[in-house]
């Protein structure tokens, strides 16, 4: 059997001895197609098209150019030609004619006022929506510039879960946007070039686009630090050189192994990106001398079984390093990509990577889902419900995401934090895969599997034994979930967790707890308002012969819901006396008046220096929508009063705490009176100062006295200052009242270590 040989990109210039050029800003990163400026030069392209669907691009092409007449590109150019170098790029992936219609118009809509009814009556509904999937929101206004770049790209997102062509034609645009920047301003060329590298490229490589990605790395890198690149460009040229007998002779070596093995493959060199080199030199803390894997080799076999055949003859020629082996095959990442990488030393004593596939595979390697247009991967008769199938996994948990997000920059954040290349493979314990992100735990491995899985989940096991929930997964780990049906999220969990699935979840939990936490809060608040005017709070559904108040109430105060009512009270954002006196208002044009006994229920103070709202009643387990100032830190036992922030909840304070007295004076309105449940149902922290003799042992008898009052420490703080023979110590400790505190502190008192403790209380 015979054997071919070619090695694109790197062995023509390393075997034939003639470095090759780089162009300066665009390095070759494979293959790149030709770029188009003409129609006459896209239709060339679109030879893969029927008459009837050439004839509805050329439609689309009179159109955008008729929208775009008098139009130009910071180049000087016509407009027209970026959308036919855009329609030039998804021709090359062989995308049907309402992707290469929808690339010819993508700025219509945004640039030129097309609607996108217009659109939709000329070229049909799904060209438009296109279209319209990949249009910025410009016309809305946004506070910064950041929140409408985040709200877009949702929107894109979103339009990208629906169909998968949005993104391959954004990814157009935003390459050929890149190898035509240099007209641009610095400022804005580096801008762009970072939300490439961080998004854009990212994205390309999700979906198995490595040939783009790679691109977009390169010339993202190339804007960003425009020295290092060329620096590190003239390293690799300077190496190939090098490295030229290297090269040579482990290519001499692997043909003639293969031919030995009468195995049919084709061996080609492959070189590292000047980006992945910097990325390696930044990881490693290296010099680019010490980067000795630039150079690689990719072998195409003709059936999977061979990839294995041609494995075993690659470790018979030259030993493998161990711990290089990855076998994508048997376990595909995310995107698709497979084939067996392996690492081996030369007989010169340098490591060699080789990448081993079939010509199927390496299609998908480098063109991702777009493979399943150009190639006709497995001949399937839709090749795009092939690539959204392939896509389905990660679009899916953008749907999620945006289920759980409402805000477009915690939506963006969450995405990114999903783009994350490296991934870890683990197993359940029936023996499942799945793939999360480096440095994943057991907590994103519970959202992963089901969001009730994550809620609930308290414990886990990695391999047997049992770990803590915050353990880093590695791959091959079998990881067992432990839950319970009344755990809950933790707001610790958004510490470690780096799935952009389980984030959102968690926040959308603790969001929607706290929501329901204020929303009761301030029907208990408008309730005992209420009550000083005699009135019970008003049912919301319509009473026999009586209609509801609530959508009279509504109007005036600008909410849509009732319940958006209640929180806004709990949040301070409206008065509970204001709205109380308003409902009662309403009431008595209905005819209602006030109850005796529900007025004398509802009497307080009416000392002029009293809180101005009815009474709340603090037990501990008011959530987030109560807060305990940490200025005073009150317990019960001590006198409070509470301070309702607007938009932050109620706040209580000590009622000799000076910083509350400062608010009292600035903001009486916002007062309310508050007392302690006669049975609280948890422990609360309060601030202890002791100064002590500094000796050895000493810290152990504070803590030992303090545990000895049946009390709990929480934190400690030593300050800066240099230590002497005595030593002052702040410390927060749990305890149940003022009277457990008057215990500890008497026990601290008697340890003969403290020289003086007390209560920490604001000056």
């Amino acid at each position: 059997m015979g054997i071919r040989s070619f090695a694109a990109d790197l062995l023509p210039a390393a075997l034939q001895g003639r470095p090759r050029q780089l162009p300066a800003m665009a390095p070759a990163v494979g293959t790149a197609p030709t770029e188009v400026s003409s129609f006459a030069e896209l239709a060339d392209k679109l030879g893969y098209l029927g008459k009837a669907d050439l004839k509805k691009v050329r439609d689309a092409y009179k159109f955008a150019d008729e929208a775009h007449l008098g139009q130009f590109r910071a180049s000087g150019q016509p407009y027209i030609t970026h959308p036919i170098a855009v329609a030039g790029l998804v021709a090359d992936w062989k995308l049907d004619a309402q992707a290469i219609m929808a690339a010819l118009m993508h700025d219509a809509m945004e640039d030129c006022g097309v609607t996108k009814v217009e659109l939709i009556e000329r070229f049909g509904a799904p060209t438009a929506e296109l279209v319209d999937g990949l249009t910025k929101l410009d016309k809305l206004q946004f506070s910064t510039r950041e929140e409408g770049q985040a709200e877009s790209f949702r929107k894109m997102l979103l339009a990208m879960s629906r169909d998968v062509r949005v993104i391959l034609i954004k990814l157009c645009d935003r390459l050929h946007n890149m190898r035509t920047m240099e007209a641009m301003a610095p400022h804005k060329r580096a801008r762009i070039a970072r939300e490439t590298l961080d998004i854009y490229a990212p994205i390309a490589h999700r979906l198995g686009l490595n040939q783009t990605y790679r691109e977009l790395q390169e010339l993202s890198f190339s804007f960003i630090h425009p020295w290092r690149f060329g620096a590190l460009q003239k390293a690799v040229l300077r190496a190939r050189g090098y490295r030229r007998d290297i090269v040579s002779r482990v290519h001499d070596d692997v043909v003639a192994a293969f031919n030995d093995a009468k195995m049919k493959v084709e061996v080609s060199g492959r070189e590292k990106t000047v980006y992945s080199i910097y990325r390696k030199m930044e990881e490693k803390h290296a010099g680019f001398a010490q980067v000795n894997d630039i150079f690689g080799f990719r072998i195409i076999v003709q059936t999977m079984p061979e990839c294995y055949l041609a494995l075993g003859v690659l470790h018979q020629l030259y030993k493998p390093v161990p711990g290089r082996f990855k076998d994508y095959i048997a376990i595909p990442k995310p995107n698709g990509y497979k084939s067996l990488h392996t690492t081996l030393v030369s007989p010169l004593g340098t490591s060699v990577e080789f990448q081993i596939r079939t010509e199927e595979m390496h299609a998908v390697a480098e063109a991702g889902i777009a493979a399943h247009w150009l190639y006709k991967v497995g001949q399937e008769a839709n090749p795009g419900d092939v690539a959204q199938r392939l896509g389905a996994l990660w679009l899916k948990s953008l749907l999620d995401i945006q289920d759980e997000t409402r805000d477009a920059g915690e939506f963006l954040e969450h995405v990114k934090i999903d783009l994350v290349p490296d991934a870890v493979y683990v197993f359940t314990p029936k023996s499942k895969i799945l793939a999360l992100p480096k440095g994943a735990t057991p907590v994103d491995f519970a959202y992963a599997i089901h969001s009730d899985v994550g809620d609930h989940c308290v414990a886990a096991k990695i391999n047997g034994e049992p770990a803590t929930l915050r353990a880093t997964l590695n791959s091959g780990d079998v990881v067992e979930v432990v839950t319970a049906p009344g755990a809950r999220p933790n707001p610790a969990w958004l510490n470690f967790v780096r799935t952009g699935r389980a984030r959102s979840k968690i926040r959308h939990y603790l969001k929607t707890l706290e929501n329901e936490e204020t929303q009761a809060l301030g029907q208990k608040m408008l309730a005992q308002a209420l009550r000083a005017e005699g009135l019970p709070l008003p049912p919301q559904e319509a009473t026999e012969g009586r209609p509801s108040i609530w959508p009279a109430l509504l109007r005036w105060s600008g909410n849509r819901t009732p319940a958006d009512l209640l929180t806004d009270v709990g949040t301070g954002k409206k008065i509970a006396t204001i709205v109380a006196k308003r409902i009662a208002q309403l009431l008595r044009e209905q005819g209602q008046v006030p109850d005796a006994v529900t007025l004398s229920l509802g009497r307080y103070s009416h000392d002029d220096n009293a809180p101005s709202q009815g009474l709340v009643v603090i037990d501990g387990s008011e959530g987030g929508s109560i807060t305990l100032a940490p200025c005073c830190r009150p317990i019960p036992g001590d006198a409070i009063v509470g301070y309702l922030g607007r938009g932050e909840g109620l706040t209580v304070h000590t009622a000799d705490c000076s910083v509350g007295k400062r608010l009292f004076e600035r903001d009486r309105e916002r007062w309310m009176q508050v007392e302690w449940s006669e049975e609280p149902i948890r422990a609360f922290e309060t601030a202890v100062s002791i100064v002590m003799r500094n000796g050895k042992g000493a810290l152990a008898q504070v803590a030992q006295a303090i545990s000895s009052a049946e009390a709990d420490i929480t934190h400690i703080d030593m300050g800066d200052e240099a230590v002497g023979t005595t030593a002052e110590m702040r410390i927060l400790v749990s305890v149940r009242d003022r009277q457990h505190l008057a215990d500890v502190l008497r026990t601290l008192k008697r340890s003969p270590a403290v020289l003086k403790v007390q209560r920490v209380k604001p000056s």
